[in-house]
């Protein structure tokens, strides 16, 4: 099982020195990945639910800092010499693929192919609208910006042509360092399960409710197994709020759901942040790893 850090570029983890002092520690001890979240903005009077909120509010506070996850990314990859580098996630719809695609290609050469692309579709109807972006069509513009970004990265001259974006014979450098960045296609819905099946790299579903999650690996098999993909090849990876040994009994079940990484969120760790994350290495890390 592998153990990352989600909601890394948060709270007092945008501010740069704790955010760099956080991130050599979970390096240190042996934390595989740390993932930073995304919102452009924050429109104040936004009622969209939040799905992943028992208040459908944002976690966190409607004001919190959140760091571009990228250009924070960028600033960790520096400090850094060995822990994934990953965006938790990304909206992508929200975004030109073709800029997006360069900036992450950037990202992962200079890095030494460390990134791991996490991409959300986004539910705040208020973001899209600030931002000029049709909200209804996500889903279908996320497909498609997908396909066109992976033309730009695996092709030595890459051509494109959808319903929302069209490009013909572009040359994008520096290539990836890895042979295309792993895309981990993330959200609750039984679409998203399906997207991770057919084409994803990974699948990021943010539930801790095991039937839930039960019925979304379902899905995602099921999509997998007609798109004549190899199960091995999507990681699917969930997150976790329990701390110290009464963790251990819900690894184990998701570990036996295929889950193959772990994700805790960095709130855990405000008070301290890296006190907190040594307590959590030593009281689920370790005992976890050494049975």
């Amino acid at each position: 099982m592998k153990f990352g850090i989600i909601f890394a570029n948060t709270g007092h983890l945008a501010e740069p020195a704790v955010a760099t002092e956080f991130a050599k520690a979970a390096e240190r001890l042996g934390f595989e990945s740390l993932w930073a979240s995304q919102h452009v903005v924050i429109p104040a009077d936004y009622t969209s639910p939040c799905p992943y909120t028992h208040n459908g509010r944002m976690p966190g506070g409607d004001d919190a800092s959140i760091p571009d996850p990228l250009v924070w990314l960028g600033y960790i990859a520096a400090a850094t010499d060995t822990i994934r580098l990953a965006t938790g996630t990304i909206i992508v719809p929200l975004l030109n693929p073709v800029v997006l695609a360069k900036q992450l290609a950037t990202l992962d050469y200079l890095s030494g192919g460390r990134l791991e692309f996490g991409v959300g579709l986004g539910w705040m109807k208020e973001e899209f609208e600030a931002l000029g972006t049709p909200f209804e069509d996500r889903g279908q513009r996320t497909e498609e910006y997908i396909s066109a970004m992976r033309a730009l990265w695996t092709h030595p001259v890459a051509s494109h042509h959808g319903k929302y974006i069209n490009f013909d014979n572009c040359i994008l450098r520096p290539a990836p360092a890895q042979q295309s960045i792993p895309i981990h296609i993330g959200g609750n819905s039984v679409a998203t399960a399906r997207r991770a099946g057919s084409y994803g790299d990974g699948f990021l579903p943010m539930t801790r409710d095991i039937g839930v999650l039960k019925s979304l690996s379902t899905e995602m098999r099921k999509a997998a197994t007609a798109a004549d993909r190899d199960l091995d090849d999507i990681e699917v990876t969930v997150t976790t709020t329990l701390v110290g040994r009464n963790a251990l009994p819900e690894i184990d079940i998701l570990q036996n759901l295929g889950v193959t990484r772990m994700l805790v969120p960095a709130g855990l760790f405000l008070d301290d942040p890296v006190a907190g994350l040594q307590k959590y290495h030593a009281n689920v890390v370790v005992p976890f790893n050494g049975r």
